[in-house]
């Protein structure tokens, strides 16, 4: 029972968890997926990438995808090969999972629909000068990039911030998804990252509340990817109507926050959790 904001945000942190029980059909599924690779295709290195592997990945299950970097051979590379990768990776992978409903080619994965969720496959190959090269099968390139020096990063900085980083980066995902994603995880991620760097999270909720502040105006600009590789992060949101759309969902819940902590602060517990739920939904409980 939750009657205090702490406790509600204590609770909103295992809410976003996946159970333990799924964390164990997660373990067995996505091997059982690196060993399929294997049947047809010289494998150099298979691990997990993604938020499951940055431990930010949230509930529910069926709403995830569980992302399994591929490392081939390199005889398998063509310059102009993006598509035509993905497809040999398709093709192996329906050898092992020939019944189930959808097997299909995702831009830059396979991604296999299993019922209880998904699992995106991403062939990978060895970059001279350190990281790896994943195909863009949308726009027939080879983007760099090293998921290995993500979990650092993110391991690293969550350590700094005495783990308060990683729940916290949840709560706003949580939230992104109660706002129908209007950003992408990574990008998001990042940005949070980026924001919290030499900041400290006293507690969530003023901490929940600085990132919303914060992100009115990092949206606006690029966001790197951490590792050193890649463009803009942010680059899918290329309008400035597009923009303007996060800005103000954004200002929302900055409003609602501070509405929340001052309610907070004059012992009305109820109406702001009231508050907080208009942000977060379902994910925070409500009060008693």
């Amino acid at each position: 029972m939750a009657t205090t904001i702490n406790q509600s945000f204590q609770q909103l942190k295992a809410n976003l968890e996946i159970t333990g029980l799924q964390q164990q059909t997660v373990s067995t599924r996505q091997q059982n997926v690196r060993d399929a690779v294997t049947t047809d295709l010289t494998v150099l290195d298979t691990f997990l990438t993604g938020s499951y592997r940055r431990s930010t990945m949230i509930a529910p299950l069926k709403d995830t995808d569980i992302d399994v970097f591929v490392v081939l051979d390199a005889s398998y590379f063509k310059q102009d090969g993006q598509a035509s990768l993905l497809d040999k990776v398709k093709t192996t992978l329906k050898k092992t999972y020939p019944t189930t409903p959808k097997i299909s080619r995702n831009g830059q994965a396979i991604t296999i629909t299993f019922t209880d969720f998904t699992v995106d496959v991403v062939p990978a190959f060895n970059r001279q000068g350190g990281g790896y090269l994943i195909a863009d099968s949308v726009n027939g390139r080879w983007i760099s990039t090293n998921p290995k020096k993500h979990v650092e990063i993110w391991s690293a900085a969550n350590a700094i911030h005495q783990g308060n980083l990683v729940p916290l980066i949840k709560m706003i995902k949580g939230w992104n998804r109660q706002n129908s994603a209007l950003f992408r995880s990574f990008h998001l991620e990042a940005m949070i990252l980026a924001i919290l760097t030499n900041v400290t999270i006293s507690d969530y909720p003023s901490g929940v509340r600085f990132v919303f502040d914060k992100a009115r105006q990092a949206v606006k600009t690029a966001t790197l990817d951490p590792s050193g590789y890649g463009g803009n992060l942010a680059d899918y949101l290329n309008t400035q109507q597009k923009i303007a759309g996060v800005v103000s969902r954004l200002e929302t819940a900055y409003c609602r926050a501070v509405e929340a902590e001052s309610l907070d602060k004059q012992g009305k517990i109820t109406l702001a959790v009231d508050r907080w739920r208009l942000i977060f939904g379902d994910y925070f409980p409500a009060y008693g």
